[in-house]
């Protein structure tokens, strides 16, 4: 039995699927679906290989579509995906997955839960019961919980991304949150690091060592070794310390990538519009730039925060979308790049997932 690579995009104009074999080359393009919907990430179920499509509606607000057939017909619900009164969920954010259950995050930033295979959602209230939500204020992007990263062993524990709230962890199962942000600056803010109001970007996990986590904040990068309880920062050696996206290799926790933007006053594109990944292999102490095959001149493009996905074969391929519709593809973990699709729509979300035939 063969294997397929599917890229998983997101855009304003709904979803589209793009295929192509373990050799990761031949892509093919389908879409857009989920009914044309705004979609901000799609996610892949590990233990089914349902498609889990998060989005919103002006009109109509949140919504996760489900689709069991790689993406070629998609099922709708917004079932539970309400606070039960003002302010109405504007959004989907971000799909995660841990232990058997389904995660949403939302716009005003929330988190749901969905026991049921997606039909049905339930409020996870203990992080809106937190102390700070009242003074919680929205990054340019609003007020948005946009990275959801469950425990791989420990059901109890969950840590969330909120902009610009910062990062929050569970230990309860979600009962109750406390805040992890010491050690990351807040540029924005006066006087000293707050205990929230950071403005996390992405946060993820190293893998095969669930006490380190890296995240791309508004003012640098960051990695703690001790499940967010203190970060150090690890931005020395990047062109900037702004950018939205930041992945992790799928066996090695040392090896993560980025896409610096030149800032969030300067017009948030890749710096001198030369664009190009940065990776390191040391956790953070090293970068190493790489834009062979990327357009390294008038390539005013930004890349948002859920526009980057590693797929697991050997060696890692890793991917990008860009905020003029092209996609980009290594095969070789970020040594060289090609263009695998262009003429998209604006790219909000990539993911990467191996199925089999």
């Amino acid at each position: 039995m063969g294997e397929s690579v599917l890229l998983l995009v997101g855009t304003p104009k709904g979803s589209f699927i793009v295929e192509g074999g373990p050799e990761r080359d031949g892509w093919d393009v389908r879409g857009p679906s989920c009914e044309g919907w705004p979609i901000h990430d799609i996610a892949v179920q590990p233990e089914t290989g349902a498609l889990f499509a998060g989005g919103g509606s002006p009109w109509y607000g949140a919504t996760v579509f489900r689709s069991d057939d790689r993406g070629k017909t998609w099922n709708q619900s917004s079932e539970g995906l309400t606070y039960g009164e003002e302010p109405k969920l504007k959004t989907v954010w971000n799909v995660g997955f841990a232990h058997g259950s389904i995660y949403a995050g939302v716009e005003p930033a929330g988190l749901f839960r969905s026991d049921d295979g997606g039909s049905t959602w339930s409020h996870v209230s203990g992080l809106r019961d937190h102390p700070s939500r009242p003074e919680w204020q929205p990054g340019n992007g609003g007020l948005i919980l946009h990275s959801i990263v469950g425990h791989p062993t420990d059901p109890a524990k969950m840590w969330v991304g909120i902009s610009a709230v910062g990062t929050f962890a569970t230990e309860d199962g979600g009962k109750t949150w406390d805040t992890r942000n010491k050690g990351v600056r807040a540029g924005f803010v006066p006087g000293p690091a707050p205990e929230f109001g950071q403005c996390v970007h992405k946060l993820v996990m190293a893998s095969d060592r669930p006490g380190r986590l890296y995240q791309q904040n508004h003012c640098g990068v960051y990695r703690s070794e001790d499940e967010g309880r203190t970060w150090q920062e690890i931005t020395a050696g990047l062109p900037s310390e702004f950018g939205f996206p930041m992945v992790a290799h799928p066996r090695d926790p040392d090896t993560i990538w980025t896409i610096p933007l030149n800032g969030a006053e300067q017009g948030r594109y890749v710096p001198d519009g030369s664009a190009a990944v940065w990776r390191s292999k040391d956790a953070g102490s090293s970068w190493v730039r790489s834009g062979g095959g990327l357009p390294n001149e008038n390539a005013y493009i930004g890349v948002l925060r859920e526009a980057m996905a590693v797929d697991s074969l050997r060696p890692a391929g890793v991917y990008f979308g860009t905020s003029t519709g092209q996609l980009y593809g290594s095969r070789d973990e970020g040594d060289s790049w090609s263009l695998i699709a262009g003429n998209l729509p604006p790219v909000w979300s990539v993911e990467a997932a191996v199925l089999p035939d």
